[in-house]
């Protein structure tokens, strides 16, 4: 690996190269922190493929491509003189410092658990009015639940066993079957989401992540589906003609190869 002294080379090779960019090249001379937005979470989102595939080189390469928009950001600022990139690695680091009074204070913690309650507290301290105010509105709504849920958890809110939340799932899904037996779409539609928010609660308590496991599933579909097309091709056959029995040969043997 490279020496710090290194490492910060790199970072102000990088810095250079935006300067010159800003100043020179007409694309990059023309972008805002609004015509850049959409670009950031579409890079956000491929690293977050690269991550999930455990793929290394991928994860480097987006990782480069999130710390251009990042420098991108800095150098917009520090032309308005709104801030620069050493204000936001200051305004980091300070924060990481206040939230982290068990290494930098003299504040005692048992486990995570303790880290997560603390970081709750001085959130509240810093003026904010809910736990819930760093919650973005914008994100996804399987991940904005998770994060509310480990928000609420993180003062106190929470289940105590894992048992207690597999019991308000089952209960959740009674209620979704009782809804659909009315057949109130809207009440149905209502009953749906408790049962998704208890078992991504409960997801929490298993130490599973539900958006990476969605997200595998995801994948294991995709290739399964497309071993099937590619089988069916190969014998000259259109899935539009076959019957489930037909396909169900094919993606039986897709379950072998991608589990």
């Amino acid at each position: 690996m490279h020496t710090r002294e290194q490492q910060l080379e790199a970072i102000n090779r990088l810095l250079n190269i935006m300067d010159e960019l800003r100043s020179k090249c007409p694309w990059d001379k023309k972008q805002t922190f609004q015509s850049l937005r959409h670009l950031t979470i579409e890079e956000t989102y491929e690293l977050g493929d690269a991550i999930l595939k455990n793929d290394f080189q991928e994860i480097k390469k987006e990782l480069g491509d999130l710390l251009l928009h990042i420098v991108f950001y800095a150098k917009i600022g520090s032309e308005t003189n709104d801030f620069d990139i050493a204000d936001i690695a200051n305004s980091i680091a300070e924060k990481l410092i206040y939230r982290h009074p068990h290494i930098y204070g003299d504040v005692t913690v048992k486990n995570e658990d303790d880290v997560k309650q603390n970081w709750e507290k001085l959130k509240l301290k810093e003026g904010k009015k809910s736990v819930l105010e760093g919650v973005p509105t914008s994100l996804p709504s399987m991940v904005k639940a998770n994060r509310i849920q480990e928000k609420v958890a993180g003062v106190g809110f929470d289940w105590e066993k894992p048992e207690q939340v597999w019991e308000k799932v089952q209960e959740e899904l009674g209620e979704l079957n009782d809804e659909i037996e009315k057949g109130n779409i809207e009440n149905i539609e209502a009953e749906f989401g408790d049962v998704i928010f208890s078992m991504i609660n409960y997801a929490r308590f298993i130490n599973v992540n539900p958006e990476n496991a969605l997200e595998r599933t995801n994948i294991k579909f995709i290739k399964r589906f497309q071993y099937l097309e590619e089988a069916a091709k190969k014998e000259g056959k259109s899935l539009h003609d076959m019957s489930l029995t037909e396909m169900d040969v094919f993606w039986n043997e897709s379950k072998k190869l991608y589990k």
